[in-house]
């Protein structure tokens, strides 16, 4: 005879239930799945045998974070030893649970076989479904209420990540990057072509975006331009020559007169551009800043821009360090790739990757291969800024260095290092930077204490600790007070009670 057990994990705690034979179940299959929404229906089918509440919210949540991970906790092993019967060569037990995962792990931990097929399913669907009514005291309202808690805190314990470290404000950050490259660019040919109806010289003058945008605020009015505002030309332009035949220009332009409501919403979209242009170079430092706290070997191999669209293209660093590096290499050129393999074409070399220096430096022939061995290197820094507690750039540094030597090998022949040595020697200078920090960090410890010693002396204290010790400070003229042993007044306690 199989005697058939059934493992429900709740919110408010761990509860097993006894069911009929596994044959008969298996059998009447289609009556449990009808029975599922009748409350004395089921009963008939499950009988609790135990009920083991969670002691407080910690609990419930580490218990149930074991469970998501496949892993036994010690207080539901310590319940299934205790509610679970022996199996023996009579009656053999069986204990169905909804996670397979869950199920290998006590069976290996109690030697208690474990199912999760045929009517086990549908028998844990009916048990969610009138939880509240199959253990005493229990209502539909306080099960939802722990439910809910516990989803909170579980979600909550679940996203597990340094606020030093988010990589979603990479994401956000390169996209807001590369949508401004887009809008400044566009408002930038918008303003040359609006103010250049007024003075269409300075358009050969001054042909960059940034400058164009902010002379045009200066000047304004063309006919208003004299030799008194060479100086501030020359500081946006940086030429005096060049400011000097934009005045030049001005007295002789071909370019009509203009309204004064005309040219003050010139001189708005003007301050507007170069607003935009001003907070483009701030978003690139904090981008910087971002992408050396988080993927800083990956931002020195490949550059800060390049290394924050790879991320931004995989969806996370996470997502990235699991990719392959053939992956990384065709990363942002997946509609060629796809359409190279529907019309059976040359696939892609690179996507992302083709923005680095390293592809454009290398030669015609070299440029897959290279690229190749690029996507390799990234894939080595990805993981290890995924996965390292302590960020550093020494790896980066080397492996770029290592694409460097790789270049000078398709150009010149010259052998480079072998890849071991040179992760050894990154290694070792990582264990030398640790220890200096840890070194570090024990001296500013010894020197706060000395400081908070010299505090209290200024400030008069009677005692100073000294390596755990307590001594006394005693004043010029005073004599130290002995202070009376414990065990001598206990004993002396003692003896006048004995009298």
């Amino acid at each position: 005879m199989a005697q058939t057990y059934v493992l429900y994990e709740h919110a408010a705690g761990y509860a097993v239930f006894s069911i009929k034979e596994f044959e008969e179940v298996g059998m009447l299959l289609p009556q449990v799945e009808a029975s599922v929404t009748d409350v004395s229906r089921f009963r008939s089918v499950v009988k609790l045998v135990g009920f083991l509440p969670f002691k407080t919210a910690l609990a419930a949540l580490e218990n149930v974070n074991s469970i998501s991970e496949g892993i036994v906790p010690e207080y539901l092993q310590l319940f299934l030893d205790s509610i679970v019967p022996k199996s023996d060569k009579k009656n053999k037990i069986i204990l169905g649970v909804s996670d397979p995962k869950l199920g290998a792990s006590i069976t290996e931990a109690l030697g208690i076989k474990c199912d999760h097929t045929g009517a086990i399913p549908e028998i844990i669907r009916g048990i969610r479904f009138h939880f509240h009514n199959l253990i005493k005291g229990f209502t539909s309202k306080s099960s939802a209420v722990a439910q809910l808690g516990l989803g909170h805190s579980y979600s909550r314990a679940k996203v597990k990540f340094n606020v030093n470290r988010v990589d979603n404000m990479i994401i956000q950050s390169i996209a807001l990057l590369d949508q401004l490259d887009k809008d400044i660019n566009t408002f930038s040919m918008r303003i040359r072509e609006w103010y250049s109806y007024h003075f269409p010289e300075l358009d050969k003058i001054v042909p960059e975006n940034y400058m164009f945008a902010k002379v045009a605020q200066v000047i304004k009015n063309r006919s208003e331009l004299t030799e008194e505002r060479l100086d501030e030309l020359e500081q946006i332009v940086m030429d005096r020559a060049k400011a000097q035949a934009i005045i030049d220009a001005s007295k002789s332009s071909m370019g009509m007169d203009i309204h004064p409501v005309d040219l003050l919403n010139i001189e708005m979209f003007a301050k507007r551009v170069t607003g935009l242009a001003d907070y483009r170079k701030n978003l690139s430092e904090y981008l910087k800043s971002k992408m050396e706290g988080i993927a800083p070997n990956l931002a020195t191999l490949i550059g800060n821009q390049v290394g924050a669209r790879l991320i931004a293209h995989a969806g996370s660093l996470t997502n990235l360090a699991k990719y392959p590096a053939s992956t990384v290499q065709i990363l942002g050129a997946e509609k060629a790739l796809f359409r190279a393999l529907k019309t059976r074409g040359n696939t892609p070399k690179y996507g992302l990757l083709f923005h680095s220096t390293f592809i454009g430096r290398a030669g015609t022939k070299n440029k897959g291969r290279i690229s190749r061995y690029l996507a390799n290197k990234c894939s080595i820094a990805s993981r290890i800024d995924c996965f390292t507690e302590t960020p550093t750039n020494i790896f980066g540094e080397k492996l770029r260095q290592q694409v460097e030597d790789r270049l000078k090998f398709y150009e010149t022949g010259e052998i480079p290092k072998k890849n071991i040595d040179v992760m050894q020697e990154a290694l070792e200078e990582v264990q030398h930077v640790v220890t200096e920090t840890e070194i570090k960090s024990s001296k500013k410890k010894k020197s706060k204490n000395q400081k908070r010693k010299v505090e209290e002396l200024e400030n008069g204290d009677t005692t100073i600790h000294e390596n755990g010790e307590k001594k006394e400070l005693v004043e010029e003229g005073e004599e130290p007070v002995k202070k009376k042993k414990k065990k001598n007044k206990r004993s002396k306690s003692i003896g006048e009670t004995a009298t």
